[in-house]
């Protein structure tokens, strides 16, 4: 999340991380991919940011997946911090404090909403993150996959940016993991934390052949820093990653006044995929979702066949920096 800074306030709020069952990411460490199902359609949105109640966000979240469902899509993804749209229903002006604390009280109705809407579609779905405040009042950014059962797993934010780190006071959370689903092993990395290839590698590394990569930027600086890197992780992983912005001007919020950026999928640059990676993606600005038909089975093909093997060829790149030695040019 890029956003302007502003005035720093207080961090009072509510204990919610009991008020719903948790379940952490896998966390074990593996070679290679584990056994793969099927081709997965993913529905990847541009988030419209509005302005509405707790339950006006339910309505608007069961009217969104009812027509990603109705296309066919089977897991769906949505932006980091997309329920902070909810604090329009109860701040009355501009208060970036303000906003994150109604959020944050009524983050046990989020997630529930969140929840039920999966499952009565009976979707995987990635709403996009929510803040979450735990034991003494800290904060922290942390992105649910619900299940069709209703059952969760949930992947913290790692690194904060200015915004997150100076105003909202948002501290990092739980380590990167992995979601078990029927498509096989995938991997999340919320917004700034997709700019940083340790991360990402850590959840391939255990399995991964998917990131979902929820964002919300007000500068299309921003957001091209989320998307060249996704962009990147997708090359140098030989696997998939999908990109869910914010997107809409929203006058009443001093947090998310102002939202860029388009949804895209991406896959690696080599034989059986795109020239250029792209597989799919919306009109910058525009909300609505789009679709691609993922095939893990194509990821393992092209991290064994591929023109190069970037997944493969990983530890080469990794190495110690030392000075180079100067001497006086010798041609035999």
């Amino acid at each position: 999340m890029e956003r302007c800074r502003r005035s720093r306030g207080d961090r009072k709020g509510t204990d919610i991380l009991d008020q719903i069952p948790v379940r952490c990411p896998s966390a074990g460490r593996e070679q290679g991919m584990s056994s793969i199902a099927k081709t997965l359609k993913i529905g990847v949105l541009a988030y419209p940011i509005e302005g509405v109640t707790l339950e006006g966000y339910a309505a608007k979240l069961d009217r969104l997946v009812a027509e990603a469902a109705a296309a066919g899509a089977e897991l769906l993804l949505m932006p980091e911090y997309a329920c902070v749209e909810v604090a329009g229903g109860y701040v009355s002006s501009p208060d970036v404090d303000a906003e994150l604390n109604a959020v944050c009280a009524r983050a046990a109705g989020i997630l529930a909403a969140q929840r039920d809407t999966a499952v009565k579609y009976g979707v995987w779905l990635a709403p996009g993150s929510v803040p979450v405040r735990g034991p003494n009042g800290i904060t922290i950014n942390r992105a649910p996959l619900f299940a069709p059962d209703g059952s969760v797993a949930f992947q913290d934010k790692r690194v904060m940016t200015r915004f997150e780190n100076e105003h909202w006071f948002v501290s990092p959370g739980a380590p990167p993991g992995i979601f078990e689903t029927p498509w096989g092993k995938i991997g999340l990395t919320i917004c700034y934390d997709t700019e940083f290839p340790a991360l990402a590698r850590a959840q391939v590394e255990a399995g991964a052949w998917l990131i979902l990569a929820p964002c919300c930027t007000d500068t299309l600086r921003g957001y091209n820093r989320v998307g060249f890197s996704a962009r990147a992780r997708a090359l140098e992983n030989q696997c998939y990653v999908a990109v869910a912005p914010t997107v809409g001007d929203a006058a009443w919020s001093g947090a998310l006044d102002t939202n860029r950026g388009y949804a895209a999928v991406y896959g690696p640059v080599d034989r059986g995929f795109p020239e250029d990676g792209m597989l799919a993606r919306g009109a910058l600005d525009e909300p609505g979702w789009i679709y691609a038909a993922l095939d893990p089975a194509k990821i393992q093909d092209v991290r064994v066949n591929g023109g190069v093997l970037n997944h493969r060829d990983w530890p080469a790149s990794v190495g110690q920096c030392a000075i180079l030695p100067r001497g006086p040019l010798e041609i035999a």
